[in-house]
C-alpha cells in the first residue's frame, strides 16, 4: 500500500467522522470504522505525520484529533464527492421553483427558506442588475490639507464621484492642477474598472514630483460600482445555533450580527464576483466574525442579464459534498423555470 495514499485516506476518514460527530477523532475510531485492516498504532503513526504536516490540530482536552483548515481546504479540492440527495429533499427543492412566481423578490425569498430547510445551515440569495460600465470625462485633484487631497470623479454620463487620498508628502496646488489636466487629457473615455492599472502604468513614466500623488491615485481609487443589488434575502439565520461551534454565546452573538448586516453579507457574496461555485474556509472568508465558517457560493446567471448569488454559510465542518449537490439541484430548477417562461 503506497504510504502517501493511505495518508490520505486516513485524513479523508477523520474528516468525514469529524464532519458527522464534532467529536476529535482517535486512532480506535479510524481502526474500528474506516481502515480495519490497519492497527490503531499504525494509524497512530500516520496521523502524528499529518499533525506535523499541518493537517491536524490537537485538543487539549482529547487524545483525538480535528482537521485544520488547511485539511478542509485539500479535502474540498482533492477528495469532494457530490452526495446524492434524496427524492423528499430532491422534489422539496423543485417545488419551491414554479411560475407563478412573478417577482425576484419571492424567487429569492423561497430559495432561501428551501435552502436553509434542507442543508440546515444559513442560507443567502442575492440578485444583482448589472448596468453599462461607466467611463470617465474628466477627474479633478482639490487639495484639503498639505498631505490630503479630494479627488473628483465624473463620467461621461455625467455621474460625479468623490474620494478622499491621504499621500505620503506634501504637494503643492499647482501640482495638482497640473496633474489633474494631465490625467483628463490622457484617461478620457477609460472604464473606470480599468482606471487603477491605467494610473499604475503612468505612474511609472510619471516624473518625479508628481509620482507619488499618480501611485497614491492608483492604489486608492474607489472601484467602480457595475452591479445594483435588487434583492437579497437570507434564510436559517440562527440555524447556526444549532452547532456546538457556536455554543459560545459571545461568538454565537458576534456571528448572528454579520447575519443580519445586510452590507456584511452582501460583502461575504460579492467577494468571488460571479464565479460559478466557490468555496471559502475559514480565514478565506476575509471577516473575523467568520473566521470558523466556511462559505459556499454558486452564481447563476438569467436570460435578462441579473446574476443570482446563492450562499451557504456554516460551520467549517460543513457537509461540503451535499452543498454541492444542493446547489446542483437548485441551479437545474431554476433553468427549467426560466426555460418555461421564456417557452
Amino acid at each position: 500500500m503506497d504510504r502517501i495514499d493511505r495518508k490520505y485516506r486516513i485524513l479523508q476518514a477523520i474528516i468525514d467522522d469529524y464532519i458527522l460527530t464534532a467529536l476529535p477523532v482517535g486512532s480506535r475510531t479510524i481502526s474500528r470504522k474506516y481502515e480495519q485492516k490497519l492497527s490503531s498504532a499504525t494509524i497512530r503513526n500516520e496521523m502524528s505525520d499529518l499533525e506535523e504536516l499541518g493537517y491536524l490540530d490537537s485538543p487539549h482536552t482529547s487524545a483525538g484529533r480535528v482537521p485544520s483548515y488547511k485539511a478542509y481546504r485539500l479535502y474540498v479540492d482533492q477528495m469532494l464527492r457530490p452526495e446524492p440527495l434524496s427524492v423528499e429533499e430532491t422534489a422539496f427543492i423543485r417545488s419551491c421553483f414554479d411560475t407563478r412566481i412573478h417577482q425576484v423578490e419571492d424567487l429569492s425569498s423561497r430559495m432561501a427558506k428551501a435552502l436553509s430547510s434542507v442543508t440546515h445551515y444559513t442560507a443567502a440569495v442575492m440578485t444583482r442588475n448589472p448596468r453599462a460600465e461607466q467611463r470617465l470625462s474628466h477627474l479633478q485633484l482639490v487639495p484639503v490639507s498639505d498631505r490630503r487631497c479630494l479627488l473628483i470623479l465624473v463620467t461621461l454620463g455625467g455621474a460625479v464621484r468623490q474620494h478622499i487620498l491621504d499621500l505620503d508628502a506634501p504637494v503643492a496646488q499647482e501640482e495638482l492642477y497640473t496633474v489633474s489636466r494631465v490625467l483628463s487629457k490622457q484617461l478620457e473615455g477609460c472604464p473606470l474598472s480599468q482606471l487603477s492599472e491605467r494610473l499604475t502604468q503612468l505612474a511609472a513614466g510619471a516624473p518625479q514630483d508628481v509620482r507619488g500623488v499618480m501611485r497614491a491615485l492608483a492604489q486608492d481609487t474607489p472601484p467602480d460600482e457595475q452591479d445594483d443589488i435588487s434583492a437579497l434575502a437570507v434564510g436559517g439565520r440562527s440555524n447556526l445555533l444549532s452547532f456546538p461551534e457556536y455554543s459560545d454565546v459571545d461568538k454565537a452573538k458576534s456571528l448572528l450580527r454579520v447575519l443580519e448586516t445586510k452590507e456584511k453579507i452582501i460583502s461575504l457574496l460579492s467577494q468571488h464576483g460571479e464565479m460559478e461555485f466557490s468555496v471559502r474556509i475559514g480565514p478565506e472568508t476575509g471577516m473575523e466574525e467568520t473566521k470558523d465558517c466556511s462559505i459556499v457560493t454558486a452564481s447563476y446567471r438569467l436570460s435578462d442579464g441579473r446574476v443570482n448569488t446563492i450562499g451557504l454559510i456554516g460551520p467549517t465542518r460543513m457537509q461540503y459534498g451535499k452543498v454541492l449537490s444542493v446547489l446542483s439541484q437548485v441551479g437545474q430548477s431554476l433553468g427549467e423555470l426560466l426555460e418555461e417562461k421564456n417557452g
